[in-house]
């Protein structure tokens, strides 16, 4: 509820600031048939939509895609105003309807374009996912170099490259290098946190932690492996360790654990720009 206030709180700060100004007729216009949807296609994840009018009716079918639509019982409607809000920007549209000779050359798929939108004052925000992919690329772009952490088992090398910092974010750069012949169809890559020191006797604590971001989806491969995780805010005690394991599909039980300590989280470098 209090991250919706703070966004509704920026929403209108913004339309006070600019929006407030424009006349209807100034906004991009969308035609809006009766019997086609029409997509907005956003470059980052759509946080909050208004429709001005209840004849058309509108929903998210992916997190960056606003598909909008005439309601069946609805033969005409007037023209109306779509706000759609993401992370970091605000974009207006003036939908008017599709004339009957306009059905064949109208278009379906709308990207929403800087020049379409204004900046939103987001404080639960840090980075937008463009921001998060573009400085993940860099990242990965930057050669791995000497690992800070490795381990080696069942013919599979895993390295944890790289950490670094940017505000309240973490950035690892993991590589795996398969030496067999064998592809390897990865099950998942776990991230969790764990007691350093396991006696017989004592109950194991694991904290399982998710990525804020990940820039690939790499199902399998068949030589190397390199990838990209953001974490937000990762801090934990001296006595646990940060648990990296990489397990596989195939009934062989390839498994690789790699771990890290709070001295190499201490150690990060701060992001070049």
């Amino acid at each position: 509820m209090k991250k919706y206030l703070l966004l509704l709180a920026a929403i209108i700060a913004t339309v006070g600031q600019g929006f407030a100004q424009l006349n209807k007729r100034d906004l991009p216009v969308v035609y809006l048939p009766t019997n086609i949807s029409v997509h907005f296609v956003s470059p980052e994840p759509i946080r909050f939509v208004d429709i001005s009018v209840k004849d058309i009716s509108g929903d998210l079918p992916v997190p960056n895609v606003l598909r909008i639509h005439v309601r069946d019982s609805v033969s005409r409607f007037n023209d109306a105003v779509i706000t759609i809000t993401g992370e970091k920007f605000i974009a207006q549209y003036r939908v008017v309807p599709c004339r009957d000779d306009q059905d064949g050359t109208v278009q379906t798929e709308i990207a929403i374009e800087p020049a379409d939108c204004r900046p939103l004052d987001n404080p639960e925000i840090g980075l937008s996912q463009p921001e998060l992919k573009a400085n993940a690329l860099r990242l990965l772009a930057m050669r791995p170099g000497h690992p800070i952490e490795k381990a080696k088992a069942f013919g599979l090398e895993g390295a944890l490259f790289h950490i670094y910092t940017l505000g309240d974010y973490i950035f690892l750069d993991l590589g795996y290098r398969n030496q067999t012949k064998l592809p390897y169809t990865i099950d998942q890559l776990h991230f969790s946190m764990e007691d350093k020191k396991v006696t017989k006797a004592s109950t194991v604590q694991s904290v399982a932690i998710t990525p804020l971001y990940v820039l690939q989806d790499i199902p399998a491969f068949n030589k190397y492996y390199r990838n990209i995780f953001v974490f937000k805010k990762l801090t934990f005690p001296g006595n646990k360790v940060f648990t990296i394991s990489l397990s596989e599909k195939q009934l062989s039980g390839r498994t690789l654990t790699l771990k890290a300590g709070y001295r190499d989280l201490l150690r990060a470098d701060v992001l070049p720009k």
